[in-house]
């Protein structure tokens, strides 16, 4: 089922979803015109749809374009599974760990304007850092051999544990202050840039952001990036009467089929605590303008975010030697990490139709998304499930199966 967003906003009236922004609709264009070919494209959708038959999924949109011009944006499926509210291409999704990227960009901001360094010690921004030790194999506390760096801590490699290790610490009780504070209290897990592990680092950035642009993180991403992007529908909470857009959660039964998940938070509250690690709600349209200004070298629409040379920077594997990205498990081979973006090294070794240098990343909930600049393509997929993202949680690997249909309908990555 395809219903266009543009058709919904003029029937609802714009100024319910985005007062005081002007809605821009993405720029189309037939398939042909930028490489793809129409009938093999058409398989994307028939798969998106067959897995919601199927019972696989209870809706997905998904969002492609070449060369900053949208050939394919659908929804199938359904909202929510107990009215059975059809899909639509502007309903709202938590998007999780996609909020990382944003994070990066907004830290990448204050790159240029020289308040940080790639190789600036942590604690020369975070002074509450100041001499953290390491634990050892041996549980022994030993001293940091190099002092963790900035670029260490944009790319999960700085010596902070995973996300699992901080669950009785409640990182998130109060604010990123209260987290710095119960973070300068635990040691290390391990030595500075010699392992990567998906934890607290990009929150710390959320607080290295508020610190150096004197901003709390809500109001530096709705002022410097999401209102010159035109992103209207991309924020921390959603005002009340954005409620009902808001997609609800699933999860998977006995069966194996989908179903309706227990209730989660309200999306319209206000947080106490601004998780740039994984707090936004946000639309693939707004999503896929915020990647395509990265794809385009920091610029979109006539409006800058970042030089080209920073973009370009973003996606420059900085982990050392030896070190592999490994998320679920096992480690993924041909993959490096840049500034918040797993970035493709090696896409025989990785396995992966995207071509060299693409960028991505996910979130909890299964939304997913790619930069792929050696063929120019931004690929945004929202669904809405509980674990959706974890291998063997029941979702299919729609990281997998989507660059698998686009790549097969790109006939001519020359046009």
């Amino acid at each position: 089922m395809y219903l266009d967003r543009r058709t919904l906003l003029l029937a609802a009236g714009a100024s319910a979803f985005a007062p005081g922004l002007a809605f821009a609709a993405p720029p189309m264009a037939k398939p042909e015109a930028v490489g793809f070919s129409s009938a093999k494209l058409k398989a994307l959708g028939i798969e998106m749809q067959a897995l919601v038959d199927q019972g696989k999924l209870a809706g997905v949109t998904t969002l492609l374009a070449r060369h900053g011009k949208v050939v394919h944006f659908e929804s199938h499926g359904v909202a929510d599974l107990a009215t059975k509210a059809p899909l639509r291409t502007d309903h709202i999704f938590r998007i999780a760990s996609m909020t990382k990227p944003v994070t990066g960009v907004a830290m990448m901001m204050l790159y240029e304007q020289g308040k940080w360094a790639m190789d600036d010690p942590v604690e020369k921004h975070i002074p509450e850092f100041k001499g953290l030790k390491v634990k050892a194999a041996d549980g022994q506390l030993v001293e940091q051999a190099s002092p963790m760096t900035m670029a260490q801590l944009m790319s999960h490699s700085a010596g902070f544990d995973v996300s699992a290790a901080y669950e009785g610490a409640n990182l998130q009780e109060t604010n990123l202050q209260g987290m710095i504070d119960k973070l300068a209290k635990m040691p290390l897990a391990f030595q500075p840039g010699t392992d990567w592990r998906y934890g607290p680092s990009v929150n710390i950035q959320s607080h290295v952001v508020e610190k150096l642009s004197g901003m709390n993180l809500n109001e530096f991403f709705q002022t410097k990036i999401f209102r010159p992007l035109k992103m209207v529908d991309t924020g921390f909470y959603v005002p009340p009467q954005k409620s009902a857009r808001v997609v609800k959660v699933n999860t998977y039964g006995p069966d194996g089929k989908i179903t309706p998940a227990p209730a989660g938070g309200d999306p319209t509250r206000i947080p106490t605590f601004w998780s740039g690690s994984g707090g936004l709600l946000s639309t693939v349209e707004d999503y896929w303008r915020f990647a395509q200004m990265v794809a385009n070298r920091g610029e979109l629409e006539g409006v800058r975010l970042l030089k080209p040379e920073t973009a370009v920077l973003m996606r420059k594997n900085v982990l050392a030697p030896g070190v592999k990205v490994d998320l679920y498990g096992p480690s993924q081979e041909g993959v490096g990490f840049g500034m918040d973006f797993a970035v493709l090294m090696d896409p025989a070794a990785a396995g992966s139709p995207m071509g060299l240098d693409s960028h991505w990343w996910g979130g909890a909930f299964g939304t997913w998304f790619w930069i792929d600049p050696t063929n120019d393509i931004v690929f945004v997929g929202f669904i809405q499930n509980l674990r959706g993202s974890v291998p063997g949680g029941g979702t299919p690997p729609m990281r997998d199966i989507s660059p698998r249909l686009v790549y097969a309908a790109l006939d001519n990555p020359k046009a």
